[in-house]
């Protein structure tokens, strides 16, 4: 039931969503003067106005119902275009009632305290509420709907629910259904215009067939997106049911049963047939032991940077889907047992995560134990539970390598010279010595996507050196990018030193130069900034060098990368939709990791947690379009030095909604350095983030551990100089 002005939306999201889905035939019922441009089953009553209260166009929306296809269906639900439907769980419902018998199914209401009494309702007489939705078995309807228009000449209120209740209770002699699970089941939302606004992983929505009121139809599509995702889970949960029957049936009759993976569609279920059991494995030994996480107000994780922390979002996320499962698997036999069981909070508990069998959670959980047959009483109660999460299906997707490239105009020779500034007196193009050939139609081809490198720069000559290629044991700029031929331009920012330091700039400049003229297929630049360092300046600069769709990578010189870091830059930063920060692995000092000197020359590629960390909390690096920078507000260029502007972008890209990918890489590399916080140049919040950063990379915590005790003269040092 509808009106004229609802039409375009509300009735078009119903039919757009669940009323698709519907096991039976829906229609919207609205005015005799209705017009619409929706897609959508349209019955104009006639003589019905969109008049509210609409006492009339429900009576006669029961009178066509039953005309015309009262013959046909065995249940009719009468429902607002403000109510989403969860249609298999009211298929369900339905065929587990005998719907032969009179039938006339809703939330029971009597009106609430001022109407209580003026309704024209006995004490022990009732009426369906509407918004929730009202279901009639045919019977019902048939016996009505003769009698309508004697219902709507005796009314004796405003409110249409109630007259319908009454017209069914005087003229099917039956009442509307008196349950105490109704008012979970056809759930009605008080908050009213705030309702499902917020999150939706709520036991109210898991348990529902029914949720009202939704007033905003761009929420129904929201709702209904969420609950394909559960009913995903289902289906899941379904399926991990099914392959577990049968391999235990394969055991039994040891019988070959038909391989479950199919590597071609990228999806292995092999693994989901494991046996159910408390236990399923067995440590050969303690370095295999699984240590449990602990939750109460905090959690408490021994292998965590910090121990003791706040609860993350991903606990939160994982607790709230624990509980809700539990609480639906406990509250299946509610009807039988003539009780339910409320979920209050949890206590405290225990998780840990076994990467090749399952999640497993201890909780100690508040409940309310709510007797609704015989005795009615409300105990509040405590209960232990130990529960699993089983993996489920791996599915693999491989992205096409199509999917990262991009398509580019080439011509013969050289493609592209770009200016750098070169001081030593390389100012013309014949000083390069080299012969550019005879120009021919450009053709076009298919690249890989072209990456900006965008390199601050101050200083650290030596630095950039390893950086670009010379005197370097691992891969760099000049091995992955230039010998390889990358789709790639490199962007420098140069700054003036620091007071006391060597001057540079000429040396990068002509380095750059130098490179230019072995690559000439490959644009690389230097932008002079004639101030102080700050880093926020230099990322603004080198993205001034970028049109709104190029892919920028924000990268310092003591990192190090591969071709595969480049591959998944153009994988996982998607234009309009996504920004990628990876997290890097953090290099300790290796006087304390490797016992050398920071001097020495030693394998970068190395991942261990002897050897490093990864860098969580830094948000330095980062790829991302430059119209993506644009739209969040860019970096704030009043933030001098290093330190503070990687946190500020990172916010503002959190508060914009463009989403994030976040991701260890495995080839990004941050080179050990000595980190010097002078509190002078720096302000307080960006000294401490320095001295933060200083202490995190001398070295592991049982190397430092290790180190003491094999050295007590450091601890007795202490002890003498407080």
């Amino acid at each position: 039931m509808t009106a004229n002005e609802f039409l375009d939306n509300r009735a078009k999201a119903v039919y757009e969503t669940w009323g698709k889905h519907l096991p039976g035939k829906i229609a919207f019922f609205s005015s005799e003067t209705s017009t619409t441009n929706a897609d959508i089953p349209l019955i104009r009553l006639n003589g019905v106005d969109d008049s509210y209260p609409p006492q009339k166009k429900s009576f006669m929306m029961l009178k066509y119902m039953a005309e015309h296809f009262g013959n046909h269906f065995e249940y009719f639900m009468r429902a607002d275009d403000d109510l989403y439907v969860r249609t298999d769980k009211l298929e369900l419902f339905l065929r587990s009632v005998n719907s032969s018998n009179p039938r006339f199914i809703g939330q029971t209401g009597q009106g609430n305290k001022e109407e209580f009494g003026h309704l024209g309702l006995k004490n022990d007489e009732n009426f369906c509420m509407g918004g929730p939705g009202v279901i009639m078995s045919r019977r019902t309807l048939l016996m009505v709907a003769p009698h309508v228009r004697d219902c709507l000449k005796n009314l004796h209120s405003t409110h249409e629910d109630v007259e319908v209740g009454r017209c069914v209770r005087k003229y099917a002699n039956i009442p509307c259904t008196w349950s105490y699970e109704m008012q979970n089941i056809l759930y009605h939302n008080k908050s009213r215009n705030v309702a499902y606004t917020g999150p939706l992983k709520q036991q109210e929505v898991h348990r529902a067939i029914t949720l009202h009121p939704i007033k905003n139809h761009t929420l129904l599509y929201r709702l209904h997106s969420y609950i394909q995702g559960l009913d995903i889970r289902i289906n899941e949960g379904e399926l991990v049911r099914l392959v577990r029957e049968l391999a235990s049936v394969g055991q039994e009759t040891r019988v070959s049963l038909p391989r479950l993976d199919d590597h071609s569609a990228g999806i292995t279920m092999s693994h989901l047939g494991m046996e159910l059991s408390l236990q399923k494995w067995a440590p050969s030994g303690e370095e295999e032991m699984k240590v449990w996480d602990f939750i109460s107000r905090a959690a408490f994780q021994s292998g965590a940077t910090n121990p003791r922390h706040k609860i993350t979002s991903s606990m939160n996320e994982g607790l709230k889907d624990i509980t809700l499962e539990f609480m639906e698997i406990i509250n299946r036999v509610s009807k039988e047992r003539g009780r339910i069981i409320d979920f209050k909070d949890v206590l405290y508990g225990y998780v840990r995560w076994q990467p090749t069998y399952a999640l497993e959670y201890i909780l100690d959980m508040f409940l309310l134990y709510k007797k609704y047959r015989g005795e009615k009483m409300v105990v509040p109660v405590r209960r232990h539970a130990y529960m699993q999460i089983p993996l489920g299906p791996l599915y693999i997707r491989e992205h096409r390598q199509e999917d990262l490239l991009e398509t580019v105009q080439t011509t013969s020779g050289v493609r592209q010279l770009v200016e750098v500034v070169v001081k030593n007196g390389l100012t013309e193009m014949s000083k390069f010595n080299y012969k550019i050939p005879p120009s021919e139609p450009p053709s076009t081809t298919m690249k890989p996507k072209k990456i900006y490198f965008i390199v601050p720069l101050s200083g650290r000559f030596k630095t950039f050196q390893r950086f670009m290629g010379l005197h370097s044991v691992t891969e760099d700029f000049r091995q992955v990018c230039l010998v390889r031929e990358e789709n790639v331009v490199l962007v420098v920012v140069s700054f003036r030193p620091e007071v006391g330091e060597q001057d540079t700039r000429e040396d990068v400049e002509a380095l750059i130069s130098s490179l230019q003229f072995d690559y000439p297929n490959t644009a690389m630049t230097v932008l002079q900034a004639n101030s102080s360092f700050a880093r926020a300046l230099a990322l603004e600069l080198g993205a001034s060098q970028c049109e709104d769709n190029s892919l920028m990578f924000f990268v310092d010189v003591d990192m190090t990368f591969s071709s595969a870091t480049l591959d998944r830059i153009r994988l996982h930063t998607i234009k309009g939709q996504q920004i990628y920060y990876p997290v890097v692995f953090s290099e300790y000092d290796p006087e304390f990791s490797r016992k050398i000197s920071s001097t020495d020359t030693y394998d970068h590629t190395l991942i261990d947690e002897d050897v490093g960390y990864w860098r969580s909390f830094g948000f330095g690096i980062v790829s991302m379009y430059k119209s993506e920078l644009k739209s969040v507000g860019g970096l704030d260029t009043s933030i001098m030095g290093w330190g503070g502007e990687d946190v500020d972008l990172y916010e503002k890209v959190l508060k914009s909604g463009i989403q994030i990918f976040r991701a260890a890489d495995p080839d990004l590399i941050h080179v050990f350095h000595r980190v010097n916080c002078d509190h002078h140049t720096l302000d307080t919040s960006q000294f401490n983030m320095c001295q933060g950063t200083r202490y995190s990379t001398y070295g592991a915590a049982h190397v430092l551990v290790k180190t003491l005790l094999e050295n007590p003269n450091i601890l007795a040092y202490k002890r003498a100089n407080p």
